[in-house]
């Protein structure tokens, strides 16, 4: 019986050499359970996630399967390597391999670019066959008739108490910074109801009360949303997600989201500066709405998590500042920082490319906690360093105690009180390591 070990590799620590490892990981991800789930019969599979699990090099496997997600994709060339100097062939997928292909080809026997249920099963064969070629590519246009994942996968595995259940993928938004943006053109494509429900209930039958729905902008299609709603509410269970911060602008929906047990998710905020978010093709996002949002948000009954960036084109030292101001006075739950960067393959890495504006091409540094780029308006130096001021500041035991144990939305839901302070404790261990506090 052929074997396959999937890997997920973690990142490296501020200091470049240490492995950022937990006891714990409370949002694993689906791409391998999901991948599994299209293995032959005879086929046996084994996951590592490297931020709890240490990986043997030695092990008797016949093929490596890696992924990652960002800056965490030069973890998982070197782990590749390992493998391949022992004779192991590797394959390697995920939208970091599939927008930096080239580079990605000198680690991998073989690459998977884009979505992988129709490549992946050919891939095997191949390799069975003794065929395997060095790149499978092959356009999905539907996720109708995905299998349930194998969840077996994640459940061996120290983790939270959710499991990952896909809505959707794509958005219609087509932001300059952004690897989906660049991976799927303004494309949403949403699955099947009745499948998604299959798949929650199979969370259910294992024992999980609450889930997370994978999508990267659960709003872009309102119609959807309502209905999926509508099928979660005799479920009986909590879920979060990510989405547009504008679902506050659907207040019918909103009430549909809450009623369905949706209490957490990640919105895009991304700046304070209006001329920022402009040129980066996100005008459709008003900084003047901001606080309405969050407020509409916050007491409808769902706790805010939010992403934003540093270092556009209208940030100043003061624009920073002023974002700290931003976060303290909104009361942000969950907040997330991370520095503009042109990942290589969108739009923003070959508009400043082509501008002469990149301080460096060496793309280990492309890892959201330094500046990569020469923005208009601070030197790049001073932004790294800002970045840094931003996340202690955030993550003070000050601003903590106002945006968690100040923020009257959640002394509502004492569940998700002592949720969102537990995050922000293990955010802060990670900033006071000078790693940026994304791993959870």
């Amino acid at each position: 019986m052929p074997k396959i070990l999937f890997i997920q590799p973690t990142q490296y620590g501020g200091d470049g050499t240490t492995l950022c490892k937990q006891k714990i990981i409370h949002l694993p991800g689906l791409a391998f359970a999901l991948l599994a789930a299209y293995l032959p019969e005879h086929w046996q599979a084994e996951l590592l996630l490297e931020v709890v699990d240490d990986i043997d090099f030695d092990r008797e496997v016949d093929l490596v399967a890696i992924g990652a997600m960002g800056h965490a994709i030069y973890r998982g060339f070197e782990i590749a390597d390992e493998f391949r100097r022992r004779g192991r062939p590797v394959i390697m997928g995920g939208y970091m391999v599939s927008i930096a292909a080239k580079m990605a080809a000198q680690h991998a026997d073989a690459l998977v670019l884009g979505d992988a249920e129709k490549s992946f099963p050919r891939l095997l064969a191949d390799f069975e066959n003794g065929e395997l070629q060095a790149v499978y590519e092959d356009e999905v246009s539907s996720l109708d008739n995905l299998p349930v994942p194998r969840y077996e996968l994640l459940t061996d595995k120290p983790i939270g108490n959710m499991l990952p259940v896909q809505a959707g993928r794509g958005c219609p938004h087509s932001c300059s910074f952004c690897s989906i943006a660049c991976l799927y053109r303004g494309r949403y494509l949403p699955r099947p109801l009745a499948d998604i429900i299959r798949d929650i209930k199979e969370v259910r039958a294992l024992g999980f009360r609450r889930f997370y729905l994978i999508d990267d902008n659960l709003v872009a299609n309102p119609k959807f949303l309502a209905d999926l709603c509508d099928a979660i509410i005799p479920l009986k269970m909590t879920w979060a997600t990510q989405c547009s911060v504008n679902l506050a602008k659907h207040p019918d929906l909103l009430r549909k989201v809450v009623a369905s047990g949706g209490e957490l998710m990640s919105f895009g905020l991304e700046s304070i500066s209006q001329e920022g978010l402009d040129k980066l093709d996100k005008a459709w996002l008003k900084v003047e709405d901001h606080d309405r949002h969050i407020e509409t948000l916050g007491k409808a009954g769902v706790v805010v998590s939010t992403e934003m960036i540093i270092g556009t084109d209208g940030d100043t030292e003061q624009s920073i500042r002023d974002t700290l101001e931003f976060v303290d006075r909104n009361r942000i739950p969950i907040p997330r920082f991370y520095i503009l960067t042109p990942i290589p393959g969108t739009d923003l890495y070959h508009d400043m490319k082509k501008q002469g504006r990149l301080v460096t091409e060496d793309w280990k540094l492309f890892d959201g906690t330094r500046c990569v780029h020469r923005p208009e308006l601070i030197d790049p130096e001073r932004l790294t360093e800002m970045y840094w001021w931003l996340n202690e500041e955030v993550f003070s035991w000050r601003s903590i105690f106002r945006r968690v144990l100040g923020n009257q939305h959640l002394w509502r839901n004492p569940r998700m009180l002592a949720f969102s302070l537990v995050v922000n404790l293990h955010y802060r261990r990670y900033v006071r390591k000078r790693v940026p506090p994304n791993i959870f």
